[in-house]
């Protein structure tokens, strides 16, 4: 009788253990975590082709650079026909530069930034102006002092047994995790729920993607796709088109940021961004998207301003009027919107003066509610009539047509107008006056921009 009892107490205790292994593997089950959906989760959020997306950061947007001075410019974010915002990290960082991509804790808001609160708070604030919000997640590496530290296995390691920092990259500063190890990765995917479901947050754009083996994004993405009644923003910051197998939404389109710079800033041929354009969506899904910009953190740190990497504001202003009313996401970044023509570190503060460039937030906001406002451009098929100098596009939706055009050069353009253009009568969607062409050419001013319909 004692060896029956003995036997089933040990098969009890197998079976237990069994389903505890079960659900330690399976970060889909939303059951095991404990966290609790905050405030109310944005229903009826936009189509990806609608995502219209703000880049803060927090570093530089105020005098305190924290969430609270982020939240007192909502509205003037809104204006801008923003209804996506991206926040870059905010978890604890640590590590000797400073680096907000350099994670210790990866449940705590930073103290610099503000608390759980006031994130909660803000995207309480945010959704009401029905924007979404999404956080920056830094999924390859952590800093030196991260927790995770007291298991080494949880990182890469050398011959040596050594945790290195992330190879081919010059980042010392922090250490690179190690995927193969199924504690680490499920612990991660855990963070991702709690910052979901504790502060409402709407998805993650996910640093340094192209470094993360698929499979983990595999496993995250359908965790997180997993939660009841949420539906999420995922953002990849790569280049690889199984970023969109793995379940994202969005990535980078840096070859077209690329071509661009080349057309405006270098010569080259105008006509070649639609062949970009071509090539780039070729390998994109249906329902998934490319986001576009010309500037962003990483670039305005080490390579420029817009203003610097395109030789001046109306050049600026030009590459990203060709580049909105392209498909695609279109981005600003903290400070675009004004001109502001100073470098923006985001290892250190370094304070935007938005009272300066009011002329240039005005161009934007014109360019912004043209595009907002008008479905053509957001929806609408594309066609091309670009020149070598000229950049010409056409987008129509259920029988509505809307252009834009702009000149490329720092020097007047004479455009062969096509035929769809000719003694044209229309508005211009910039100011709402009237828009006509008279005959077959159009002559333009340098960096001029036509937004019309």
């Amino acid at each position: 009788m004692g060896c029956r009892i003995q036997y089933y107490l040990i098969a009890i205790f197998s079976f237990c253990l069994i389903i505890s292994c079960d659900k330690e593997e399976d970060p889909t089950n939303n059951e095991t975590e404990g966290y609790i959906q905050y405030g109310t989760p944005m229903a009826n959020i936009p189509e990806n082709e609608e995502l219209v997306m703000y880049e803060v950061n927090l570093r530089a947007f105020s005098a305190d650079g924290d969430l609270q001075g982020v939240q007192n410019r909502l509205d003037e974010i809104a204006e801008l026909g923003v209804n996506i915002i991206w926040l870059m990290p905010i978890q604890t960082n640590g590590g000797p530069i400073n680096s907000p991509y350099a994670i210790s804790d990866y449940y705590a808001v930073d103290e610099e930034y503000g608390t759980l609160e006031n994130l909660r708070t803000f995207i309480e604030e945010a959704h009401s102006r029905n924007i979404l919000v999404i956080l920056d997640w830094v999924a390859n590496h952590t800093a030196w002092d991260h927790t995770w530290m007291a298991d080494s296995s949880w990182y890469t390691q050398d011959v040596n047994g050594n945790i290195i920092h992330p190879a081919g990259t010059n980042w010392t500063d922090v250490a690179d995790l190690n995927f193969d190890n199924e504690n680490m990765a499920n612990q991660m995917i855990d963070a991702m729920k709690y910052w979901v479901l504790e502060a409402n947050a709407d998805g993650y754009r996910c640093d340094a993607a192209d470094y993360v083996l698929f499979e983990f994004w595999k496993r995250a993405i359908d965790s997180l796709r997993a939660i009841p009644n949420r539906e999420l923003v995922l953002f990849a910051e790569g280049a690889r088109n199984d970023h969109f197998e793995a379940g994202f939404d969005l990535n980078f389109d840096w070859s077209f940021y690329n071509r661009t710079v080349d057309i405006f800033s270098n010569g080259m041929n105008a006509e070649y961004l639609y062949s970009q354009h071509i090539v780039t969506y070729g390998a994109v899904p249906a329902a998934k998207e490319k986001v576009r910009f010309t500037t962003n953190h990483d670039q305005c740190a080490w390579d420029g301003t817009a203003i610097d990497i395109y030789g001046g504001i109306d050049a600026s202003l030009a590459a990203f009027a060709a580049t909105l009313f392209y498909p695609g996401v279109p981005l600003i970044y903290t400070g675009q919107e004004i001109g502001w023509n100073v470098q923006i570190p985001f290892f250190s503060n370094s304070i935007i003066n938005w009272n300066y460039g009011a002329s240039t937030l005005e161009i934007y906001k014109k360019l912004m509610n043209a595009y907002t406002n008008n479905e053509e451009f957001k929806l609408g098929a594309l066609n091309n009539f670009s020149s070598s100098d000229v950049v010409c596009i056409n987008r129509e939706i259920n029988g509505n047509s809307a252009w834009c055009i702009v000149n490329t050069r720092n020097s007047y353009s004479s455009f062969n107008l096509p035929l769809e253009l000719q003694n044209f009568s229309g508005i211009n969607l910039l100011d709402g006056n009237s828009f006509s062409t008279n005959g077959n050419v159009l002559s333009l001013n340098p960096f001029e921009i036509l937004i019309f319909k």
